[in-house]
Parts: structure tokens; C-alpha cells; sequence
């Protein structure tokens, strides 16, 4: 029996080494392969970052107007509105003062989000559901209307109103909402007191779903776990430009407001319009460890995903690339990290796309788009629809577009199910095969010739090959050890018992991995192992040149650091 086995396992070497024809295979698109993956999905305006201004005061001789018309100065200088700035700051302060709320001075470089985290916790924790968590105050570089001298004809001066850069006080309202949760409205301490409304979609949409009592796991920005899909995601798509504009008009008329009731009877009343907003699809998927390979290998794949002709199938717009009439922009694909963490970014004139797997949980795409006229779209409020549309199609398009060659959560599960234990019916464990143990390798390779006997094979057939190919008598091999062999074999899927007999026959499945893992062992580790821990060796001069400035570069770091601490 040796003698034939030997012939046998020479024959399936032989085989083995014939090279097979190339199989013609299309890749898969994202949003295929993810659909065998995700639990659940989320639509959601993430942030939306609003302008808050008096649109009859956004030019200069609108300004002018202002001060000459309305206010009934002979002059039009910005300088007799430093009393009513004065003004504002006072009732800030007093605003403050009767609430007792506290006034922080933010530092140069401070995360103001940091410091709304930690007050926000203790705001919460005291019981509190809606009102101004803290004031902050910070020194930020804006354009306002300043003013200037210019000389007329006969070289008489005269003041001049315009656009300039400077260094002013800006006044930030971190607040707690009801319905929308956590928010900022930002004032501009110089005239024209432009503001800036700051909120998130996914925010609102978690208070909105404790207030109905849907019960949810939160994840950073967004939900890791939800009870009912369908009615978060009716909230989500309730975040719209009426909330934003309730929200702001509430807000307005509770906070210090440095414009009066009689300027507000002339027409000088806020508006908003939306200088940025986030649109997230947040995918969760059934496994972490999955995803987050899953992730790499799109990364992998999709690496000039970037490129003019991708970005227009992406984004939905025509790219010229040439000629007067080319579109602006840098046309390229970022792979950032952060940490361990890489995310994949792609750039449409103002707007980009970003995409990453989010806290080990879920795969995030976002589409930020910094510029409605980007789409075609105009910049009011009324517009967050068509904006909304136009971010949803993108993130959409993007798993359209992005093409995978393989699933690799896929290949993930079978390296588990394969080296991982498994637990019987009746609660008996059954070890995994590892597979850098020389005693599950010689099992795989006798898979490869124990396929060729049509009548399968039996415990007594497996003894003799398990010692030969490791090298061990084949008297040291007891029944016990190949009955717990074959139990592995079995459980995981690698054979099957002839139906009424005590013989076995490998699956298609079995010889499948046992081919490919045997190959793996003896042509690739093996093989490559040895050039990298042999210095003479020179069949592969690149892998071992690697190596060595890998080694370098690692020594070099470890030297500069000890001479840094």
C-alpha cells in the first residue's frame, strides 16, 4: 500500500504543477459584495454647517445705505457702529451673567468640539434637555466691511467703505437642543454680525428616535445598532431644511441678537443658506474583522478611482479636462491615515467623497460638498433638497463604480472555519486546523491522494501516508489519533462519510483548500522563509534587499527616537 501510495502522490505533484488555463472573471461591484455583508443601512445629512446673515447687508454701499439711510448718519464710516458692537458684547455678558453660563476664552489651536464634549456630559448628567451649555470667545481672521480714505478730484478726503481681513472677536453659543441635540451659533463680533449655524443630521435623528423610544446602540455620528430600521431612517429623512430653519429661528430670537426690533420692521432680518454639508451612508456589517479587511481590499482595487474619467461617472458631472473651458480642480485618489486607520478620499472641484470604516463597525461614505454651484445648485436654504439628492446619488454611485476582485470577507470566514474549534451538538469541541502544524499539513497533502481512490478511503489507509510524509513510524500513529483526525477532517468539511460504511471520500471542497493551503505551504512560505533567513541565498536578490532596508529604516527610527527622548 506505501508503495502505491507513493505513485499515487507523485502523480498528483505532477498534476498539480500543470499550469490551468486563465478563467475570464468580471469584478464585482461594492455594492454587490456588500449586500451579503451589511445588517443594516443608514441615510443621513450628517453636518450641515449654515451661513446665518441679513442679505440686504452683504455689499458696500449696502452698507453704506445702512448707515446713512437707516441710521441717519451724515457719514457713511463703519466707525459709529463701534457703539453698537460695544453694545452687543454687553449683553453677551450680561446674558451670561443672569443664566450662569459660563464665558470660556478658547486658546489659539484649542478643539473647541473637545470642550463641548466634556461640558456637554456634565450639562446632561445634571438633567437638563435644552439651553446654552457654554459661551466661547475666540480671535479668528474674517472679511468684514472696514473703512478707508480716498481722495476726490480736488485732493479732499472722504471715507470709503470696503471689504477687508482682520482679527475679530467671534462669539460661540454651544448649545443643547430638544429635537436637534447638540449645536453652535457662531457670531461675528463686527458688523455686518454675520453668524455661522452649525448642526448634524445623525444627532438630531438619535434624539428624535430616544424620544420615541426606539431603542439603538449610538456609534460616533451615527447608530452601530438599531431596533427599528425603518422608523430611524423615516427620522433621518425628516432632517430638512424646515428643521434647519425652526432651529435657526428659534435660536436667533432666544440668544443675544446685536440687530434691533426697528432694524428687523426695515428689512435687515437673517436668512440661511448652506455653506457645507456632509451626506452619510453608514453601512453596519455582521463582522468587524470582515469589514475592515473587506475595507483594505477595496482600497487596494480602487486606487485610481480618482481619476477625471471615475470622478465624472462618480459625481454624475461632465469633466473637460482640456481647453478654456476645463474643469478646475486636482483630479487624484488620497488613500489618509489616521493611526491604523485609512480612508479613501476623492476630490470634485470644491466637493470630495470620503470614505472609511468607522469604529470597527460599520464602512462610512460621505460626501461633503463645500460648493452647491459644484451641482448646478444655488446656495438658499430652500435648495437643501436638490443638495441632498445630488449627495445621496454620489455616495451611491461610488460602491457602483468602485469594482472588488474578490470578496475577502469571504475567504476570512473559510481561514476561521478551517483553523478555528468548533463545538459538536452534543458539546463536543473538535480542535481547528492549524495550519503551520506539520501534522495538519501532512493530513491536507493526503487529502490530495486519497481524492483519487473511487472507492474513498478508511482509517487503516490514512495511517501509513500520515507517518510517511512527516517522517514518523507509522507504529506511533494509534487508531485514537486517526479518529480524531478524521473528525477534524469531517467537521470542517474536508470529507464525508460513505453513506452505511466506515470509509470516507474527500469533497470538492476538501481538495479545493487542500491543493491551494499544500501550494501555499511548500512553494511560498517555505520557499520564501528560506531566502529571508538565509544570507547566502541568492534566488531572490529583491526579497532579501527589501528586507534589509526594511530592517534598516526600522534600526534608524529606533536610533533617532533614543537620541529625541
Amino acid at each position: 500500500m506505501p508503495r502505491v501510495m507513493g505513485r499515487l502522490w507523485r502523480r498528483v505533484t505532477l498534476c498539480g504543477s500543470v499550469r490551468p488555463g486563465p478563467l475570464m472573471t468580471l469584478p464585482r461591484s461594492a455594492a454587490d459584495v456588500l449586500k451579503d455583508h451589511v445588517v443594516f443601512e443608514l441615510e443621513c445629512i450628517d453636518r450641515v454647517y449654515c451661513n446665518v446673515y441679513v442679505p440686504k447687508l452683504q455689499r458696500e454701499l449696502a452698507v453704506a445705505g445702512f448707515i446713512r439711510e437707516h441710521l441717519g448718519k451724515p457719514v457713511a464710516s463703519t466707525a459709529v457702529l463701534a457703539e453698537r458692537t460695544q453694545a452687543f458684547y454687553d449683553e453677551i455678558r450680561a446674558f451670561a451673567a443672569r443664566r450662569g453660563i459660563e464665558i470660556v476664552e478658547f486658546a489659539a489651536g484649542q478643539r473647541k468640539d473637545d470642550v463641548m464634549k466634556d461640558r456637554l456630559a456634565a450639562f446632561l448628567a445634571a438633567g437638563r434637555t435644552e439651553g446654552v451649555v457654554f459661551i466661547g470667545r475666540a480671535q479668528e481672521k474674517v472679511r468684514v466691511f472696514g473703512t478707508t480714505r480716498r481722495r476726490d478730484a480736488d485732493g479732499n478726503a472722504y471715507p470709503w467703505i470696503v471689504r477687508e481681513s482682520r482679527v475679530v472677536s467671534q462669539w460661540y453659543f454651544y448649545c443643547y437642543d430638544a429635537s436637534c441635540g447638540p449645536f453652535f451659533l457662531k457670531y461675528c463680533g463686527y458688523f455686518p454680525y454675520n453668524a455661522r449655524l452649525c448642526l448634524n443630521g445623525n444627532e438630531y435623528a438619535k434624539t428624535m428616535a430616544a424620544r420615541a423610544r426606539i431603542g439603538f446602540t449610538p456609534l460616533d455620528n451615527g447608530f452601530a445598532a438599531v431596533a427599528d430600521v425603518a422608523a430611524v431612517q423615516a427620522i433621518c429623512d425628516g432632517f430638512d431644511e424646515n428643521v434647519i430653519w425652526d432651529l435657526a429661528a428659534r435660536w436667533t430670537a432666544a440668544l443675544p441678537c446685536p440687530f434691533t426690533d426697528a432694524d428687523a420692521a426695515a428689512g435687515y432680518r437673517y436668512e440661511v443658506s448652506v455653506l457645507q454639508a456632509e451626506f452619510s451612508l453608514t453601512q453596519v456589517l455582521d463582522k468587524p474583522v470582515s469589514g475592515r479587511i473587506f475595507f483594505e481590499q477595496l482600497i487596494r482595487d480602487n486606487l485610481d478611482i480618482g481619476r477625471p474619467d471615475q470622478a465624472g461617472l462618480v459625481f454624475g458631472r461632465r469633466i473637460i479636462r482640456k481647453g478654456p473651458r476645463a474643469t478646475p480642480g486636482r483630479f487624484r485618489t488620497r488613500v489618509l491615515t489616521e493611526g491604523v486607520i485609512p480612508a479613501l478620499h476623492i476630490d470634485y472641484k470644491h466637493s470630495k467623497i470620503k470614505q472609511y470604516f468607522k469604529e470597527g463597525k460599520a464602512l462610512r461614505t460621505e460626501t461633503t460638498i463645500n460648493d452647491a454651484r459644484d451641482f448646478g445648485i444655488g446656495k438658499r436654504l430652500h435648495n437643501l433638497p436638490a443638495l441632498r439628492a445630488a449627495g445621496f446619488n454620489a455616495t451611491r454611485r461610488l460602491l457602483d463604480v468602485q469594482k472588488i476582485s474578490h470578496d475577502p470577507a469571504s475567504g476570512q470566514q473559510i481561514i476561521d472555519h478551517l483553523t478555528r474549534p468548533l463545538t459538536t451538538q452534543s458539546g463536543t469541541r473538535v480542535a481547528g486546523l492549524r495550519l503551520a502544524d506539520p501534522r495538519v499539513h501532512a493530513l491536507l497533502a493526503a487529502l490530495c491522494v486519497f481524492r483519487l481512490l473511487p472507492r474513498g478511503f478508511a482509517n487503516r489507509d490514512l495511517r501509513p501516508i500520515l507517518g510517511q510524509l512527516p517522517g514518523v513510524p507509522a507504529e506511533s500513529i494509534t487508531p485514537g489519533k486517526m479518529t480524531y483526525d478524521l473528525r477534524r477532517l469531517r467537521m470542517h468539511g474536508l470529507i464525508e462519510r460513505v453513506p452505511g460504511t466506515f470509509r470516507y471520500q474527500v469533497t470538492d471542497t476538501g481538495l479545493a483548500h487542500a491543493l491551494f493551503l499544500t501550494r501555499l505551504h511548500d512553494k511560498f512560505l517555505r520557499t520564501g522563509l528560506s531566502q529571508l533567513t538565509d544570507p547566502a541565498s541568492h534566488a531572490s536578490p529583491r526579497l532579501a534587499a527589501a528586507s534589509r532596508a526594511y530592517a534598516t529604516a526600522i534600526d534608524d527610527l529606533a536610533r533617532q527616537a533614543s537620541l529625541a527622548a
